[in-house]
């Protein structure tokens, strides 16, 4: 009997399709890719000589966020148009209709006085009877 070999035929793989696939899901993850912007206000607190500290990591308050340029934020969220109306919905909207909470204003020492009567007269009118304003404290001059 006499059998024939068969000749190997060599086999590669082409990458060039792989490549381009791997590319091609590369260039739509980052169209496709949505980047959240943080927005937090830079505020320089004023300075006060006398006061009491308060533990910053309290859990059921509101904090009102007031630039030097005016613009407010509630627990973080920037608010589009700070006047009375948005900032009573965004304080009743934080708090859950619970106005036992306190609402802690940390307002940049440059803010317009108006911005932050406005934060307080919007926090009276739905209820809460607990402000503070928060200052950085004063620095004692040296003996």
């Amino acid at each position: 009997m006499n059998f024939r070999r068969r000749t190997r035929v060599e086999t590669d793989i082409n990458l060039t399709p792989l490549i381009d696939v791997v590319f091609l899901l590369l260039i739509f993850f980052m169209v496709s890719t949505t980047f959240t912007r943080e927005t937090q206000l830079k505020v320089d607190l004023p300075e006060s000589a006398s006061g009491e500290h308060t533990d910053p990591s309290a859990r059921q308050q509101i904090e009102v966020l007031i630039s030097a340029t005016g613009e407010v934020a509630i627990n973080g969220k920037a608010l589009l148009n700070p006047n009375l109306d948005t900032l009573m919905s965004a304080l009743s909207r934080e708090s859950a209709g619970d106005t036992s909470w306190p609402v802690v204003i940390t307002a940049d020492a440059k803010t317009p006085h108006q911005a932050v009567i406005t934060a307080m007269d919007a926090a009276g009118q739905q209820g809460f009877t607990r402000l503070r304003l928060t200052t950085n404290e004063m620095e004692q001059p040296a003996p």
